[in-house]
């Protein structure tokens, strides 16, 4: 996807991208790093956008692995299914609350890894706990969860500008959080390794 197209989309749907421009190929490697992929078999990512942290997933997974992306945005589902021809990645056209759902439809029990791209910053926090909430049932000791929030850490709410930092609410779900930094993304971000 273009960057004009992207930019298009951002526009008109700000508080679903919730970004300025597709995340970096360093954003995504610190993103994808911590997770256990080489012996995965169920991975869940959360908001894929364009697909760069989908990409960065599938060239470290085996073979047999399933990733599950769940896209709330129509022009960014229609991109990844074009985009992205491999047999491992389902494209679910739904919101990330719909995650827990979907992984019982489809009768998985246990997900390795999960990457969340999701904007917290321009989601209510009952959204974010309740899709935090859903996963937990899924995810084991074994299990890692990432999540990046941008640095600026700025939240709108109301026609107001505050302060907004999404690692006290991961704590509520996750007991080892780890925070990283990416500069070369645009705007830089933190990255947290999350891990029950």
């Amino acid at each position: 996807m273009s960057l004009t197209r992207f930019a298009t989309q951002a526009v008109a749907d700000f508080q679903s991208t919730a970004a300025v421009a597709p995340s970096s190929r360093f954003l995504a490697r610190e993103m994808v790093r911590p997770l256990p992929l080489a012996s995965a078999k169920t991975v869940v990512e959360l908001g894929p956008g364009t697909g760069v942290m989908t990409e960065a997933l599938l060239e470290m997974l085996p073979a047999g692995a399933t990733v599950l992306a769940f896209e709330v945005s129509g022009p960014f589902v229609q991109h990844l299914r074009q985009k992205i021809r491999d047999p491992r990645l389902n494209v679910v056209h739904a919101g990330a609350e719909t995650a827990a759902d979907e992984l019982r439809r489809r009768g998985i029990t246990r997900v390795d890894a999960a990457l969340s791209s999701l904007g917290s910053s321009l989601m209510p926090d009952g959204l974010m706990r309740s899709i935090l909430g859903g996963l937990q049932p899924f995810l084991d000791s074994e299990s890692v969860f990432t999540q990046f929030q941008y640095m600026h850490r700025f939240r709108l709410r109301d026609g107001r500008v505050s302060y907004f930092d999404v690692e006290p609410l991961l704590r509520e779900f996750f007991s080892d959080i780890r925070r990283s930094n990416v500069w070369i993304n645009l705007p830089p971000a933190f990255v947290f390794d999350c891990r029950r």
